[in-house]
């Protein structure tokens, strides 16, 4: 087994001349807010300000960029610390605004290439990487290895006087650093040294996810309050944050003229909230919006029909389920309980009438393309009688009541969320379950919701972090605490205990399941981890701590004001922005 890996300069984003024209801002009617039926979102309030009225002086604005970037999306969070949330949406624009040290190439599936490191290696427990020179954040301090450690030690290390602390930080840092980091060494300017606790496959892609977005020492030393950084995000990125408006739902950010890398080759991007499918795709079409996402049928079609849009898909990597929470409702503890809800659930009835087709139907948590997809495995038919005979197996003949917790607004492994809760309570009545749906409003309240363990079944999905195995199978069935605080026979532990990763929303806990997950992580052999991960979805399909839903497509709408090859649609990262061009 070798005990090595590389990996050293891949691909470069292609770059191209900047576009000279620009297309208007966002109109003032467009809708914003969140809620409604469907999972279109509510009809939503007066978005307010345009994206003239956001403008600034501030920031890039160097001779090669042109025009506002407007970016349409259904849902405002209001923080913007990519170390303190798990949400896509805000991925979205810290994405702009920071660099990794290591990439994504866009559209790839998950090929690294350099970052803010040029050069980087992983053999046995040590990381080792070179880093840019001359690379300057947002705030004119230079980066340098100092950077690395801090942003790491606040994210992970509770001696640290910047640390973020426990009950700021995200689910993300204890699988990206926490767990595995022992020390970084900073000693020279432009060389970091990673020592790790022990081998781990995934983390050099870890490197490259959104949460590990590397920071600036000076102003997180600058901060009284650490919970500040996400309202005024300084980093390396080819944009600045220039306004987060509240208000009016949506951010601005400026062209960073210094960028170290490809682009921009826009002015401006401002995102905007949209809650309403139909409304957001609409504004796309008529050119108040370039880009937007999270789609469901309807407005897919209404792109695939316009002239003045086009719709732009590519396999996705991501899963889509409901779990249910072994912690708080003892009926989940049972495996036949759980057989029972995925026998009785239609998801190809989910799949095929309410995602018409841009999804197919989930088996196990880790959506094929991804190394360890067990192929031998089949979705759950939907057998009432067989659900029933399991329910009355377990005692539960006559029944049970129980909440059902879902957002309102699309995600793209679940873009009818609304809908789709309504199919599994209808679903579930017809072998004497009553479901209680439980709909917020807005995603990042749903998101606390779940965190804290409230639910009693939940709809969440997952898009990749990094393409690989670990971040599903470990990230979010893995309750991260030690083995024996598993107590023998069971295979659920509680939100409580110490260490716990709440990520892992069904409190699912099997032994058996977690050794492979575990043991795969210090295995650098493909061919071994690949076996020791589809014994784990086998354990994890027969098991069903979730419901397994759908694999989805990634859909965006994209308006032919965009240069058609200068936006790359990806699975992995993203999204992109700093090589889109306007015409």
């Amino acid at each position: 087994m070798s005990r090595n890996v590389d990996r050293r300069t891949f691909l470069k984003t292609a770059g191209s001349a900047a576009a000279a024209a620009t297309l208007a801002g966002c109109s003032s009617s467009d809708s914003g807010g969140d809620g409604g039926d469907g999972g279109d979102g509510g009809d939503g309030s007066d978005g307010g300000s345009t994206a003239t009225e956001m403008e600034t002086d501030s920031g890039g604005g160097g001779s090669d960029m042109s025009g506002t970037l407007v970016y349409a999306r259904g849902d405002h969070p209001e923080n913007y610390d990519p170390q303190q949330t798990t949400s896509g949406e805000v991925a979205k624009i810290t994405n702009q605004i920071f660099d990794q040290l290591v990439g994504f190439n866009p559209g790839s599936g998950g090929q690294l290439r350099d970052g803010l490191a040029t050069e980087y290696s992983l053999e046995g427990t040590t990381a080792t990487l070179t880093l840019r020179q001359g690379i300057s954040f947002h705030n004119g301090s230079e980066l340098t290895a100092s950077d690395v450690r801090a942003t790491i030690r606040r994210f992970t290390d509770s001696d640290y006087e910047y640390y973020l602390g426990d009950e700021n930080r995200s689910g993300y840092g204890p699988f990206t650093f926490g767990n595995w980091v022992e020390s970084v060494d900073d000693s020279s300017d432009y060389e970091v040294t990673i020592e790790l606790t022990q081998q781990y496959a995934p983390f050099l892609r870890n490197l490259a996810m959104f949460a590990a977005a590397i920071l600036s020492q000076e102003q997180i030393e600058s901060l009284d309050d650490q919970v500040a950084l996400g309202t005024e995000p300084q980093g390396t990125g080819a944009f600045q944050f220039e306004q987060l408006d509240n208000g009016n739902q949506r951010v601005l950010l400026s062209g960073n003229g210094d960028y170290w890398g490809d682009g921009p080759n826009v002015e401006q991007v401002v995102f905007k909230t949209i809650g309403q499918n139909s409304t957001r795709v609409q504004d796309v079409i008529n050119g108040n919006s370039h880009i937007t996402d999270n789609l469901d049928s309807q407005s897919s079609q209404q792109l695939e029909n316009a002239g003045s849009a086009r719709l732009a898909s590519k396999n996705g990597i991501n899963v889509g389920y409901m779990a249910m929470n072994q912690s708080r409702r003892e009926e989940f503890r049972d495996r036949r309980v759980r057989r029972a809800i995925s026998y009785a659930v239609n998801t190809q009835a989910i799949v095929d009438s309410i995602y018409q087709g841009f999804a197919t139907v989930a088996d196990q948590p880790l959506p094929p393309d991804v190394l360890g997809h067990n192929e031998e495995l089949e979705p759950y038919p939907t057998d009432q009688e067989e659900a029933q005979r399991l329910l009355e197996e377990a005692g539960y003949g006559d029944g049970f009541e129980f909440e059902l917790a879902t957002f309102s607004n699309p995600r793209g492994y679940n873009p009818s969320p609304v809908e789709t809760a309504n199919q599994v309570r209808s679903d579930l009545e017809a072998i004497g379950l009553t479901v209680n749906i439980n709909q917020f409003s807005t995603f990042s309240s749903y998101l606390d919701y779940t965190d804290q363990g409230n639910h009693d079944a939940c709809f969440l999905g997952w898009y990749t972090d990094n393409a690989d195995p670990d971040n599903f199978l470990y990230v979010l069935l893995d309750p991260k605490v030690e083995m024996s605080a598993v107590p023998e026979g069971q295979d659920w532990v509680s939100f409580d205990t110490e260490g716990y990763s709440t990520l892992n929303v069904a409190a699912w806990a099997n032994s058996e399941f977690m050794s492979r997950v575990r043991e795969a992580q210090q295995t650098y052999d493909d061919a071994a981890r690949e076996q020791l991960y589809m014994e784990a979805n086998q354990i994890a399909n027969e098991e069903a701590p979730w419901v397994f839903i759908d694999y989805a497509q990634t859909l965006r709408g994209v308006n032919q004001a965009v240069v058609s090859d200068s936006y790359t649609v990806s699975s992995v990262g993203g999204p992109f922005l700093n090589t889109v061009q306007l015409q």
